[in-house]
């Protein structure tokens, strides 16, 4: 089989807020925008799958509004994001991360990056998944997602940042600190497309915005965001 894979980091969501997991009016917006590029485009998704967290799936339902079609979403809990409160709670021995990233949000970030680090070389552990069972479930939805499809069919995926960069470590063959990096340059409904084959799966396209990056539209461009 030769397929499209659509791996599709959500739309933004409500970063320093109580509740994370909302997609913004701005959230919405990215995704139907995305959704009428991939119609303009001509792609017809044979299949729609998302994670189980509220702003991976209302990110896919806004997508497939923008392109008019009342494809089903599906959902698989491998696609959701890692604990990231919880890592970081461990690491910095339960400083709170809200004031934290209201009081200063680049260090937070920086915290985080190093948090990650450590997960991701098996010196941070603690009451939540190690980093080879992070990988598994990922790969695990993954095959899942694409099992069955054929020649030319194409499959959207909505996950999160962090979710699809430990997927792409193991299809590229990098290291994990690779897969920290990756994840703290994923933007909002950022894409990734992939070559889906009978023996191998390759990265075409990584973290793109082509539905955003519009130099024509100021609009679009101001919708740039990470977080």
């Amino acid at each position: 089989m030769v397929a499209l894979l659509f791996l599709v980091r959500h739309g933004q969501a409500s970063f320093g807020q109580a509740n994370y997991d909302q997609l913004s009016t701005l959230g919405r917006q990215q995704s139907r925008w995305l959704g009428e590029y991939f119609a303009a485009r001509g792609v017809i998704f044979t299949r729609a799958v998302a994670g189980t967290l509220v702003r991976q799936r209302d990110t896919a339902s806004e997508i497939l509004s923008g392109m008019g079609v009342a494809t089903l979403v599906d959902t698989h809990a491998g696609l959701n994001e890692y604990n990231g409160e919880a890592l970081y709670a461990k690491f910095t021995d339960g400083r709170d991360v809200l004031a934290h990233q209201k009081s200063d949000y680049r260090g937070y970030w920086r915290t985080l990056k190093t948090a990650m680090h450590a997960w991701a070389d098996g010196s941070l552990t603690g009451d939540f998944e190690t980093w080879a069972e992070f990988g598994e479930r990922t790969r695990t939805a993954l095959q899942t997602a694409t099992t069955g499809l054929g020649r030319e069919d194409a499959a959207l995926v909505v996950s999160s940042g962090g979710a699809i960069s430990r997927a792409l470590i193991d299809i590229l063959g990098c290291p994990g600190a690779m897969a920290v990096e990756f994840n703290l340059q994923f933007r909002n409904t950022g894409v990734c497309e992939l070559i889906v084959g009978s023996d191998a799966t390759r990265l075409v396209t990584f973290n793109a915005l082509p539905h955003l990056d519009r130099p024509e539209s100021a609009e679009r461009l101001k919708a740039i965001t990470h977080a």
